[in-house]
């Protein structure tokens, strides 16, 4: 169906004006508008209750318009439950919204940041970008920049606790609504993984792997953590444990060796997340089939290639979490240990987040937290998932 060039803006509901027109008001009409309006970017697709809970119309009500709108060109059906809006949308006022992130690195922040970026662009919101860099004394100096500029709302990713809550309190104090990522905080909206679930759900595929593959014997389960003192990946690793221990409720718990990693590794780089701390740790462990787990991409990766070189990895299994497109790529490998990877789908952020922003901005009704999809990608659904990643990088 060709895409109806036309711009909408929502209608406000007033009370009754001097002139005496709100009588001339057509509530269904009014309804209608307000479904329309809870598309916040041009092609985006909504269930039912999508639109239920952005709007606040009852189910049925909401079926019964949808179905009329779709009859008049003005909405289309994507597949057997979804919508999306033919027209496109218009915002009445332009907002300004601070977007602060971690220094960029391959694949994992680059990813996210880059499609908030770009949905913000679409949405017509004007989006005032920092890099928090590496050290704790910027972050702060961002949120002040932030403040004087007069921002509508402060996106923040900042994975240091103190430096978070700091960094929080400034926005809150000044009454800019924040968006929170990484690091969840008081008197913010969080957007990011569920840490505990997605380690869970992670742990427990690399358990059913070793049930399937090695009747559940296995000598030794590393777990990979990139930074101890962040309660983030501190979650994501207690949560690998538990999910692992509910597929393999015999392992010895003196079989399960925690380590940490501080540096970068990613195709190619000379700097290791995973890659020299579990080299160190193979060549003093006599474990035969090793399971590992990491809390990110970048950390499995480098754990993959110190057993690739240690020889071990015939005799090894790897889950780690993210999602990213180097993940992806090593999914695609032939022969990768890489069994599993807890996708948290980093190129949809910027829709649910600039989603989240504006209905802040909207005063509709946020939860205190909203959590990124999470499903384990592997080397046979990989493709289902994303199956345009050729298209977007021929590396891959």
């Amino acid at each position: 169906m060709a895409r109806v060039a036309l711009y909408f803006r929502q209608v406000k509901k007033t009370s009754a004006g001097r002139d005496g027109t709100e009588g001339y008001i057509v509530e269904a009409v009014i309804r209608a508008c307000d479904l329309l309006a809870a598309f916040h970017y041009e092609g985006e697709s909504l269930h039912l209750k999508d639109l239920v809970s952005r709007t606040g119309l009852n189910c049925t009500t909401a079926f019964r318009i949808l179905y009329t709108l779709q009859r008049g060109g003005l909405v289309e059906r994507v597949g057997d439950k979804a919508y999306r809006c033919n027209i496109r949308p218009s915002r009445s006022r332009k907002y300004r919204i601070g977007f602060a992130f971690a220094a960029h690195s391959p694949g994992f922040v680059q990813e996210w940041s880059d499609s908030i970026v770009r949905v913000a662009a679409n949405e017509g919101v004007e989006l005032l970008v920092l890099e928090h860099g590496h050290d704790d004394a910027t972050p702060l100096k961002n949120a002040a920049l932030l403040i004087k500029e007069r921002v509508d709302l402060a996106i923040d990713y900042q994975f240091v606790e103190p430096v978070a809550s700091a960094t929080a309190s400034k926005f809150v104090d000044a009454d800019i609504p924040v968006i929170a990522m990484g690091t969840p905080r008081p008197r913010t909206l969080y957007y990011g993984p569920n840490n505990y679930v997605a380690g869970v759900m992670g742990g427990r595929h690399l358990g059913r792997w070793a049930r399937r593959n090695w009747q559940g014997k296995a000598d030794e389960l590393i777990l990979v953590q990139t930074c101890m003192e962040s309660p983030v990946t501190r979650m994501r690793i207690e949560g690998f444990e538990v999910g692992v221990r509910q597929a393999l409720p015999d392992l010895d718990a003196g079989r399960i060796v925690r380590l940490q990693s501080n540096t970068l590794f990613a195709h190619g780089l000379e700097f290791s997340y995973g890659l020299e701390s579990v080299r160190k740790h193979l060549r003093r462990s006599a474990g035969r089939r090793v399971l590992l787990g990491a809390d990110w991409d970048h950390a499995g990766l480098g754990a993959l290639r110190a057993l690739e070189e240690a020889g071990r990895s015939e005799d090894s299994a790897v889950v780690t979490l993210g999602g990213a497109a180097e993940g992806r790529a090593e999914l695609r490998r032939p022969g990768t240990r890489l069994v599993g990877d807890v996708a948290f789908f980093l190129d949809r952020y910027g829709r649910d987040v600039i989603g989240l922003a504006l209905d802040v901005l909207g005063k509709k009704s946020v939860p205190p937290a909203a959590f990124a999809k999470h499903v384990v990608l592997t080397p046979a659904n990989v493709d289902h998932y994303y199956p345009n990643d050729s298209l977007l990088n021929p590396s891959t």
